[in-house]
Parts: C-alpha cells; structure tokens; sequence
C-alpha cells in the first residue's frame, strides 16, 4: 500500500529555468547550442549544483572540467536568480491537479528537491486557497546539505522520515533518472514525470511507470500500490 507521495519540484511541479540558466552560464566555455534538453535530462537534471555542473561540463568535453566547475555553477546560480526575479517559473497546471487529488485522498506529502532555490520558487506560487504552493506540503527537504545528492536516495529516505512513513509506503514523483534511481535505490515506488520526450530514459532508469501528465495517472488506483495510466 502507499501512503504518502514525495515531489521532486524542477520539472515535476514547476516549469523553472534552471535548464536556461545552466545553457546561459556556459558562455565562453562551450557552444550553447550543445547544450540540449537531453543533456540536461540525461545528465545534469535532479543532481545538486556542484555535481550537475561538473556532469555537464564533462558531457560537454570542456577542457579541466574539475577546475572549471565550480565557476560554471556559481554563473548559473546568479543566470537563475535573475530569471526568477524576472518571473520565469511557473507551476504545471496537471501536477497542482495531481497534488490536490492525492492530498483530497489523505495522503502526506513532501517535497524533496536537491535545489536550494526550489523554496523561493514555490513560495512564488500563489494557490486560489491563497497559499503558496509550498505551505501545501507536510515535509520540505528541499535544499538540505546531503553527503550525497541523487541518485543515492539519502533526500528521500529523509523525507520520508520526517513523513513518519517507511520508504516502501512512499510514492515519489520525478522528472529526471538521477531521481527515479535514487526512489528505487530507497525502496520506494517510482513515477517518472516525461515532459521533454525523454521517456526511455525514465523507463531505463527503472520507474514504475512513466506518463507525459500528471493527469494520465489512475489517481483512484494509486492507494492499493498500483500505478497506471486511468482509462481514456
């Protein structure tokens, strides 16, 4: 059985820039335009900034990547900060449904992003109830300073924790395979979230089932621990 759902917020709630600004941080070190959702998804995605900036840069074959990383990563965060004060994030209408329909269902729910800029970008989201999008969760790991980021599963475990529910009770929502591998590598039951044409890679990172919406989920079927896709 699952009780309780844990979000991963870039890509799964939120439609940020943090892919534009990785992009736009990369000038004078490699073509932009190399510099693809795929690779985003594939490599960069889900991972905390210091390893998703050397993980692009390698992927990229930038020179010194070691060396150059964490100079690469500091001009993304100031790129993100800017976009996001230029009002460039905005929340999945199909994942607000979704979360409105799981928490109707009683369930707990957390989110658990390795970006430490995920609370700001919630707190940003206004809901018609006149919260923000992050006073409607139980749990809020985003951020924290983890040993290891995804896909070792440490974000999740905690927030199942401080969900008070064990890992094999927990549903957890993501967009990127560092995600989905770091749910299965916690017991948990995984969703992957394609919402860029990259479903192989969720389906080759081991996700219980892969939908392109939120909305294609059989919410009704997901408390007795079966995940599919709800009739047409």
């Amino acid at each position: 059985m699952l009780t309780a759902c844990i979000f991963d917020v870039d890509g799964v709630l939120l439609a940020s820039p943090h892919e534009q600004a990785w992009r736009d941080a990369l000038a004078g070190l490699a073509d932009s335009g190399r510099f693809t959702s795929s690779l985003y998804q594939a490599d960069v995605a889900g991972k905390p900034r210091a390893s998703g900036a050397l993980a692009a840069l390698r992927a990229l074959g930038v020179p010194d990547a070691e060396h150059q990383a964490p100079q690469y990563a500091e001009r993304k965060q100031a790129r993100l900060e800017q976009l996001v004060a230029n009002g460039d994030v905005a929340a999945f209408p199909d994942a607000l449904r979704f979360v409105q329909a799981v928490a109707a269902r009683g369930w707990k729910m957390a989110v658990a992003s390795s970006s430490k800029n995920a609370n700001d970008m919630m707190r940003a989201i206004r809901l018609p109830s006149g919260q923000c999008l992050l006073d409607v969760f139980a749990a809020n790991v985003c951020g924290r300073d983890l040993p290891s980021g995804k896909p070792d599963p440490a974000i999740f475990l905690l927030a199942a924790a401080e969900l008070q529910t064990a890992p094999d009770q927990c549903l957890v929502i993501e967009d990127a395979p560092a995600g989905i591998q770091a749910a299965r590598a916690g017991g948990m039951a995984a969703l992957g979230v394609a919402r860029n044409g990259d479903a192989a890679l969720l389906h080759a990172a081991q996700a219980d089932l892969v939908v392109t919406s939120l909305d294609d989920v059989a919410i009704d079927r997901l408390t007795a621990g079966i995940l599919h896709v709800r009739d047409a």
